[in-house]
């Protein structure tokens, strides 16, 4: 595997970390149609445990299947896969080697009433899997932040240990933020920096909105002219904030929503200097054929081709 200069650039910000950690960030770095160009695109699959399986998969029976996950993560030229353990497992011969895996370890379920995750899988599975990475959601505001921010502190540092790289899913939900505050631009700004903070190689969050949530940070947006009048411009300001794009952030694709929806954020997320992009649903939930076409027009737009 030749590693371009533009991923070696990326390597060299990740200071503290052995070659085998890196050459697993490197593995997804230089998978698929947009290897080597410093972008991503990750298939996550972990909406059967979020969500329950109707709600993630009637839409598309095919998709019910693991093996259709992999797949079309593969035929798609995709950077990764993400999913939880027993997704991984179910394709994990089948697939070896095809694409680089990332082993989510904690996971949450609708049923709960709580803003918590369960740890499902641990780095000695991701070892035995040939997984890439781990990856971890820590919901920054709940009343559970601490415990689990303490959790993948002690799984990156053993992820670490063993060569593994670390993928943060950083959701601010919970205690005192409101539903607009989950993606307020102060907040996801914040979520960003402390997954930079607790280790994480790759994070993920939601693009933000232009809304302001704390009335503290409020008054240094304005006061230092934080532009954050567009997408492109909130997204940036994230990236800053994460040790000043140092770290790799990719950003969800949310909730289900049409074509054209989904492509102008991702052009906006392009113009913003974001890493790339981990879609789920908006991709699954379709026919094979068209999620296929939707992820080579999103690979375009990563691209500069569309």
């Amino acid at each position: 595997m030749r590693i371009t200069q533009r991923v070696k650039k990326i390597l060299t910000n990740y200071e503290s970390d052995c070659p085998g950690t890196k050459a697993n960030i490197a593995r997804i770095l230089m998978h698929g149609r947009l290897g080597g160009s410093g972008r991503v695109l990750i298939l996550p699959v972990d909406q059967g445990f979020e969500h329950g399986p109707a709600r993630s998969f009637a839409k598309n029976p095919p998709a019910y299947d693991p093996h259709y996950h992999f797949q079309l993560a593969v035929d798609a030229g995709l950077s990764a896969y993400a999913a939880p353990l027993g997704m991984i497992e179910a394709g994990a011969d089948s697939f070896a080697g095809a694409i680089p895996t990332i082993l989510k370890c904690n996971n949450g379920n609708s049923v709960s009433t709580n803003k918590d995750q369960a740890v499902t899988a641990g780095v000695d599975d991701a070892l035995r899997l040939g997984c890439s990475a781990i990856g971890f959601t820590i919901y920054p505001g709940s009343e559970y932040q601490y415990d689990l921010i303490e959790e993948i502190k002690d799984m990156i540092l053993e992820a670490k240990s063993v060569g593994l790289a670390s993928v943060v899913w950083s959701y601010p939900r919970g205690g005192d933020i409101t539903k607009d505050g989950e993606t307020s631009i102060d907040v996801i700004a914040y979520a960003a920096q402390m997954a930079a903070l607790i280790g994480a190689h790759i994070i993920k969050v939601k693009p933000p909105t232009d809304f302001i949530m704390q009335d503290d940070a409020r008054k240094v947006y304005e006061s230092e002219n934080i532009d954050i009048s567009t997408l492109p411009a909130r997204i940036a300001h994230v990236m800053q904030s994460a040790f000043n794009g140092r770290r790799i952030v990719v950003f969800s694709g949310g909730a289900a929503k049409d074509l054209d929806g989904v492509l102008d954020e991702i052009r906006q997320v392009r113009d913003g200097g974001g890493n790339g992009s981990i879609i789920g649903r908006n991709t699954f939930q379709r026919p094979r054929e068209e999620a296929l076409a939707m992820l080579d027009s999103i690979i375009k737009i990563y691209q500069g081709k569309a």
